[in-house]
């Protein structure tokens, strides 16, 4: 079954998104490799960040954790255990919220001469838009510009804060940006909620040419082959950031085609 959206589908913003992410990664690799061989090669690399806040993801990336216990419970509880006093159960009992390890997948086009790193491939994740892995993900950003190495940075997540942020970059709820090696400028595709994932280029090593990475298609073909609507309430109101209302009723009647 397809999406609903004609572009990204902001349900796919919550807990699934570590699924998204990495399907994605692979689907990305698989549509690039019969472009760029036998020239190039395209690897996955995978590493940990650690998420040393996690609070704002919990009930949206992290799941509920939270144990509660009734009053009456918990007044049981004290009663049986107080030999000589009744002490005052807590309020409130929650967990200790400690760093949660997240798993990213950046995409690499390497030449094979020299296994070169020509072009990387972000796709951003929530704890690279929020401090203090934003700063972090910002310095990896100004390495790979000194290197001399092409950055496709593609932010299907309409909350946290972009690392390329720019003063004239309109609001939109999606961007891709491609940072070409020792280029004065950015180039950026703004999308909005309507808006259809584009086919963006991917540069290599001149002289050769740019290959192109049809995204909607990678989004498409990973969302039918994870059969994400099963996994999806489409009744309910997506992960947070709320929309404005113009584009609640569109959402509203998209699903109700």
């Amino acid at each position: 079954m397809a999406s609903p959206f004609p572009g990204m589908d902001p349900y796919l913003e919550g807990y699934l998104w570590p699924d998204v992410h990495s399907a994605l990664a692979n689907k990305i690799r698989q549509i690039l490799t019969p472009q760029v061989r036998p020239k190039y090669t395209v690897r996955l690399e995978i590493y940990l960040a650690e998420d040393p806040n996690p609070e704002g993801e919990i009930g949206i990336l992290y799941p509920d954790v939270e144990v509660l216990e009734s009053g009456q419970r918990r007044v049981q509880q004290a009663e049986a255990s107080a030999t000589t006093a009744t002490l005052t159960p807590p309020g409130l009992s929650l967990p200790v919220l400690t760093s949660v390890p997240v798993r990213l997948a950046t995409v690499e086009i390497r030449d094979v001469a020299q296994n070169r790193l020509v072009t990387s491939i972000e796709i951003l994740s929530p704890v690279n838009k929020r401090e203090p892995g934003l700063s972090i993900y910002r310095q990896k950003r100004q390495r790979l510009y000194q290197a001399n190495v092409h950055l496709l940075e593609i932010d299907l997540l309409r909350r946290g804060t972009r690392p390329f942020t720019q003063p004239r970059l309109p609001e939109c709820a999606y961007c891709i940006a491609l940072t070409r090696a020792q280029a004065k400028q950015i180039d950026l595709w703004p999308l909005q909620l309507q808006d259809s994932l584009p086919t963006v280029p991917v540069p290599l090593t001149q002289p050769d040419g740019d290959v192109p990475l049809s995204l909607s298609k990678a989004l498409a073909a990973i969302y039918e082959e994870a059969a994400y609507e099963l996994s999806l309430n489409y009744s309910q109101a997506p992960p947070p950031p709320s929309l404005s209302e113009s584009d609640t009723q569109w959402m509203r009647e998209r699903l109700s085609l």
